[in-house]
């Protein structure tokens, strides 16, 4: 069965197949860094790592670039406002987003260029539309360079807007532009601004628009035409948009499809430092276990809109420990870890018709199901196929919990559950005693008292298994 995947361009699912045989060239929009990430951000880099390991399942070699943008009017402004040089402040944020990948399982991208490193590329382009009649520089001494929109017919073809319905882009002062939809090449220096913060151009000295930095990188390390760009569906218009016109413009295929994973919601709103409701993952990942927020966001489909409570975080992270559960009992069986099986057809299916993990999902907890029924019958053979079976499909979706990532020092900061697991097993072990002297009110009491501390209790045919239950608070926390 091939590989179909959901084309926003041409808002069609359709078969996928790459330009090169055997590689698949993966464009990604990173974080402008501006401060941590949060949730909603690094959903769109769960989603496209699934993607990633997926088509390496399917025998491709996948190249992946993920930019950052490490210079941009957010930045400067929040740089200064907080006292600090714009490139310290970004570069901590980088180092956040980098600790946000490992913390929920993902990847690193084969290449993580920064905007800064690369203004050549980008005026080498804005050269190529200046002389293809598709830029200009602003006539009023600004040191402005913008796209020309009315140059591009096929302008809107992304996001399937008419130009003259369209609001004017607001990235720059119109005054100096031709048509008040023309966006910002390059931003001419500004009084007031870092000189740090500009280059030197045949225009004067200035630094990249946004839109620009993905066009010049993509090109860079991928070439004129590369297989899938992504990112957040909020970024399709302008952004996205902006980077298609200005690349063909310039005689450059550009990609071949484009794919936008849906946004992250409280209360209907999309979730974002502006309206001040981020949830940011090195804050979440200290109520919730990393393996389990990950698992949160790729149960929901990548098209589908997330609309986000602790509560559901809490029972996505319950049913996954169901899933975790007949893992740890059946190599308790077996005594030992099988070989990945094949996915099962199923899961296969699912996964290749746009990656559909919900439907890939219920063939997991099929699995579960009967894998426990064949615990429950001690049929060794029959625990071992289904073991075997669930650990190909969670490799896929990067929800393996015996993976070492999960238990690197960026998933666990401290040692705090070595010492309770100490004082658990001290109480389990005074459990078994009054178990084994027919003791029934102690050995409640002890395992009434371990409940209240938030450690769920399992008596299995090898003896008593332990795991924390979620933070109480978790479902009750409001959301600010």
């Amino acid at each position: 069965m091939s590989f179909r995947l959901y084309d926003t361009a041409s808002r069609t699912v359709r078969d996928f197949v790459p330009a090169q045989a055997g590689q698949v060239r993966i464009y990604v929009c990173g974080l402008t860094v501006q401060g941590p990430p949060h949730l909603g951000h690094i959903r769109k880099d769960v989603a496209f790592d699934v993607l990633r390991r997926w088509l390496d399942r399917l025998g491709y070699e996948v190249v992946v670039v993920a930019n950052v943008t490490d210079i941009d009017d957010k930045i400067l402004s929040k740089a200064a406002a907080a006292g600090r040089p714009w490139w310290a402040w970004a570069y901590e944020h980088e180092r956040a987003l980098d600790r946000a990948y490992r913390l929920l399982g993902c990847e690193p991208p084969t290449y993580q260029p920064r905007a800064t490193g690369h203004v050549p590329e980008m005026l080498e382009l804005i050269d190529q539309l200046i002389d293809r009649g598709h830029a200009y520089v602003a006539h009023d001494g600004s040191g402005d360079v913008y796209f020309d929109v009315r140059s591009w017919p096929a302008y809107g073809e992304l996001s399937g807007q008419k130009l003259d319905e369209m609001e004017p882009a607001t990235d720059a002062d119109p005054r100096a532009k031709r048509d008040p939809r023309d966006f910002a090449l390059w931003k001419g220096h500004k009084e007031g601004e870092p000189d740090t913060a500009s280059w030197s151009s045949p225009h004067g000295r200035g630094r990249p628009g946004w839109h620009l930095e993905c066009s010049a990188m993509a090109g860079k390390y991928l070439g004129d035409e590369f297989d899938i760009h992504g990112g957040g569906l909020d970024l399709r218009f302008p952004h996205h948009e902006n980077e298609l016109a200005q690349s063909r413009a310039a005689g450059r295929p550009f990609a071949r499809f484009w794919m936008h994973n849906a946004m992250v919601n409280i209360s209907g709103e999309k979730m974002s430092k502006s309206i001040g409701n981020s949830l940011l993952v090195d804050e979440l990942v200290k109520r919730f276990r990393p393996i389990e927020i990950r698992y949160y966001l790729v149960a929901a489909h990548y098209r589908s809109v997330v609309d986000f409570s602790e509560e559901a975080l809490a029972e996505a992270g319950s049913a996954f420990r169901r899933i975790e559960g007949f893992v740890e009992r059946a190599e308790e069986l077996l005594g030992e870890r099988p070989n990945p099986a094949p996915t099962p057809e199923a899961f296969n299916t699912a996964m290749n018709d746009d990656l559909g993990v919900p439907q890939a999902l219920a063939v997991v907890f099929e699995t579960v199901r009967a894998g426990n029924t064949a615990l429950a019958e001690q049929d060794q053979p029959a625990v071992a196929a289904s073991l075997a079976s669930m650990l190909a499909m969670l490799d896929a979706l990067g929800l393996d919990p015996r993976d070492a990532m999960w238990a690197t020092p960026a998933t666990a900061p401290d040692r705090s559950r070595e010492t309770v697991a100490a004082l658990v097993e001290e109480l389990l072990d005074a459990r078994a005693r009054a178990r084994a002297e027919q003791d029934y009110a102690t050995a409640d009491q002890i395992r009434d008292r371990l409940a209240a501390a938030g450690v769920v209790v399992e008596d299995t045919p090898s003896g008593a298994r332990w795991e924390l239950a979620p933070p109480r608070e978790a479902a009750t926390e409001s959301v600010t």
